[in-house]
């Protein structure tokens, strides 16, 4: 059994930051607990972006909720990150369900 279903996250369309100009794009993604959020924010923050311009991404917790956050110069770059945040967080998510939840030592 799934420890949670992708279908729970909220996405926010992407929109124009009138003050930047840069495309922004907002994730949400529900964890069981904020522990397994936290496992999961550091698995993917070692990830940075390869390009040096025209894109970033923040990664946040706050409580069980894992936020990620980008913006860009151009919708192509943010297509391209988000697919490939998209696929990473897919592989924590499978490995942490293979796994089990977390124990105390």
């Amino acid at each position: 059994m799934s420890m949670f279903s992708p279908f729970n996250t909220t996405a926010m369309a992407t929109e124009t930051n009138q003050e930047t100009g840069k495309l922004e794009f907002f994730l949400d993604v529900p964890f069981p607990s904020s522990r397994e959020a936290t496992m999961a924010l550091r698995s993917l923050s070692p990830d940075r972006e390869p390009r040096r311009g025209g894109i970033s991404k923040q990664l946040s917790v706050s409580g069980s909720t894992l936020s990620v956050r980008w913006s860009a110069d151009e919708a192509r770059i943010l297509r391209v990150s988000v697919n490939s945040f998209l696929d990473h967080l897919s592989l924590v998510v499978e490995t942490m369900e293979l796994f089990g939840p977390p124990v105390d030592l």
